[in-house]
């Protein structure tokens, strides 16, 4: 037996008090006169006996209720089996870790991860109930988790934990435990509780983990058997934008992690809050399938999409929310010094309402619109210098694309010295005269190029009949991806990217009837179309919280303009927050930092769901925001692969389950051992009332 205040055994001396007052009784006698001396003497022999019985019987009592109140306060214990808590240090902190992220929602004998770890902390905390330092810490890591209390007020705070949408690996959560720790006391030494289901996939490199050889650490699983869960891993358009009033295809990939089949899952299609369209998928284990809806939208701009299905008992991934774009506005600047007699660039764009087409004049442009363009069409400049070449390379480096269709006779060294900035090098200008025996058959496009994947789908197996004859003014080399050839493998169309995001498309021919048929060929819309529509960078669907930071492209944006997020109230998502984001302007490019759960004020949380880009109060995008699938995979580390991550570090100590047998009493015998103090407190109000009962009852 040891005890945890060894100090207060001096309290043992208070024994003596009650034997002095009993060795040195000395009360006066009173004289008592009897007729009978005889009979006296009897009477005194009698009464004296029993009297020193009682007068010892009482003794013992008192002195056994000092003595066993004294022990009560030094609080003996029987030591631990495993004796590695240091119960003599009242000065360190026991931080509990609760793992309150969305895969606690998983169940087991009908009840939840998160409230079975509940039940047990709180049954634990009674282990503590004497101590003042109690710290405990949720994947929220918000202001509370800094606060070092009692145990009362963090079963008062369990109550309130809810699920929280921000996983954290458990590298950090050990930093945050122990930097709290030291703050209140750096010198003390520490122990840690981490309860958790320890999922692999958001766990964090725990093989590298070492803990203080000060600090004790206790793995608590929280586990059952393996769960079925189905996830959308990604949703994506057959093509590059929807049109409205257009029969739209999109796919939805949806992944089973779980180790039996999944038959049959139906799966919604919600397009503005109405269902649009429904699809049915067989999904085999640890696998996925690929789910294909057919909807329209019937207005221009921004639509809310939402994929749905139901999957028990894990459902915080059953809706997966995006945003559609219907018919965005494609700015094409198109600039020109020959210009075709046909206006042939003019009629394949300013006839669509898909593009908002200007021409002009190269001799006569604002180049300050070269900024809010997403193509730029030269056809014809026979010069590339001065103001409008530093204007082109400055639209080029941020993003912007550029088709250049060349003159009948163009300046190879101009234009060699601005596109060798890009990595084209070899311009070689080809001089002779439109002849139609200097025109070249241009070769069939290749199928597998992604380019033209959607273009020649219905075509035959054959090819293409006939294809287009062009007269060539100039060739290169370099860097690029061929769109299009001749048929001796001379480059006609070519695609180069840029070190930035831009994008160069060169011709090799002017687009004037007297080269070629290019512009009247079938080839030619598709394939300025596909240009146009590359120029803008596919808005995606849907955004990651875990992604960090997004970018978004935004027409017109002002430079010292603040943007903030909002919130889209729906059914789902009834948290209506307002946020300034960290954010930055490159060109016509906004980025946002996505604010960090420590970085939210206490009653702010980032839901899945819609969110409005606002400027000063009018809405610019509308954006759809999911959290990471990482959560959804539904597989953990047994207890076998935590120890094996954690052998040779003697302070950590790994329970099989937490469901298994009575795990606070198996800690408390392991770790605390057995106290004996209220058995204690017990045995001195039982010898006090003894007192009493002899004092009362006993005469003689």
């Amino acid at each position: 037996m040891q005890f945890l205040f060894p100090s207060f055994l001096w309290g043992l001396l208070a024994v003596s008090v009650p034997i002095i007052i009993h060795l040195f009784n000395f009360r006066r006698t009173k004289k008592v006169f009897f007729t009978n001396v005889a009979f006296l003497k009897a009477v005194e022999t009698e009464t004296s006996s029993f009297r020193r019985i009682k007068q010892w019987l009482i003794l013992a009592s008192r002195v056994l209720f000092l003595a066993f109140l004294a022990f009560a306060f030094a609080q003996p214990f029987l030591p631990a089996k495993n004796n590695t808590t240091n119960r003599s240090s009242g000065l360190g902190v026991s931080s509990l870790y609760l793992d309150n992220s969305l895969s606690m929602q998983n169940t087991t004998e009908n009840k939840r991860y998160l409230d079975l770890a509940v039940t047990k902390i709180d049954e634990l905390l009674t282990l503590f109930s004497q101590s003042p330092n109690v710290q405990l810490v949720t994947n929220d890591f918000s202001g509370e988790d800094q606060a070092v209390t009692n145990a009362t007020k963090v079963k008062d705070r369990l109550t309130s934990i809810g699920l929280s949408p921000n996983p954290r690996t458990f590298e950090n959560v050990y930093k945050r435990q122990r930097s709290l720790a030291q703050k209140h006391n750096a010198n003390a030494n520490n122990q840690f509780f981490w309860f958790s289901d320890f999922q692999k996939s958001t766990a964090g490199n725990m093989k590298q983990l070492k803990i203080d050889s000060l600090d004790k650490l206790f793995l608590v699983p929280v586990q059952g058997k393996a769960s079925q869960n189905v996830f959308v891993d990604s949703v994506w358009l057959a093509s590059p934008f929807i049109r409205e009033m257009q029969n739209n295809v999109l796919y939805v990939k949806v992944f089973n992690s779980g180790d039996n089949e999944v038959e049959k899952l139906p799966v919604k299609l919600f397009i503005d809050n109405a269902q649009a369209s429904t699809a049915s998928v067989d999904i085999a284990p640890n696998s996925s399938a690929t789910a294909t809806f057919n909807f329209t939208v019937k207005d221009k701009g921004f639509h809310k999409g939402k994929v749905s299905f139901d999957d028990q008992p894990i459902t915080f991934d059953n809706d997966y929310y995006f945003v559609l774009d219907a018919s965005p506005v494609i700015q094409v600047l198109h600039l020109y010094q020959q210009r075709s007699a046909a206006d042939y660039i003019g009629k394949v764009f300013d006839n669509d309402s898909l593009f908002a087409y200007q021409p002009y004049s190269a001799n006569n442009v604002d180049v300050g619109q070269f900024k809010n363009a997403n193509l730029i069409v030269l056809e014809g400049v026979e010069q590339v210098s001065g103001t409008f070449r530093a204007s082109l390379e400055e639209f080029i480096r941020q993003g912007g694309s550029l088709l250049i269709f060349p003159p009948s006779n163009p300046d190879a060294a101009d234009y060699g010295q601005f596109l060798a900035g890009f990595g084209i090098q070899g311009i070689t200008v080809i001089n002779q005269p439109p002849l139609p025996q200097s025109q070249l058959p241009v070769a069939e496009p290749n199928r597998q190029n992604p380019f033209y994947a959607d273009v020649f789908e219905r075509t035959t197996l054959q090819g293409v009949a006939n294809t287009p004859v062009m007269q060539p003014v100039w060739n290169w080399s370099g860097i690029g991806e061929k769109i299009l050839t001749f048929r001796n493998l001379q480059n006609f169309i070519t695609a180069t990217n840029t070190s930035t995001k831009g994008k160069i498309y060169l011709c090799a021919s002017p687009v004037e009837r007297t080269y070629g048929n290019f512009a009247e060929h079938a080839f030619f819309v598709p394939t300025m179309f596909k240009i146009a529509s590359m120029s803008v960078r596919q808005e995606r669907a849907a955004y990651n919280f875990s992604e960090g930071s997004i970018t978004i492209d935004i027409p017109n944006v002002k430079k010292n303009a603040t943007y903030k997020l909002k919130s889209v109230v729906t059914e789902a998502n009834k948290n209506n927050i307002e946020i300034i984001p960290i954010q930055r302007i490159s060109g016509n490019q906004l980025t946002l930092e996505l604010p960090k759960a420590t970085q939210l004020s206490d009653n702010q949380i980032l839901e899945s769901g819609y969110y409005e880009l606002q400027l000063d109060g009018k809405t610019e995008k509308l954006l759809a925001l999911n959290h990471d699938n990482e959560e959804s995979k539904m597989e953990f580390y047994t207890p076998e692969e935590l120890r094996n991550f954690f052998a040779g570090q003697k302070n950590v100590t790994i329970f099989n389950n937490l469901l298994d047998g009575d795990f606070v009493k198996t800690f408390q015998e392991n770790n605390i051992g057995t106290p004996l103090w209220k058995y204690c407190v017990i045995l001195a109000l039982a010898f006090l009332a003894i007192e009493i009962l002899l004092i009362r009852f006993m005469k003689g």
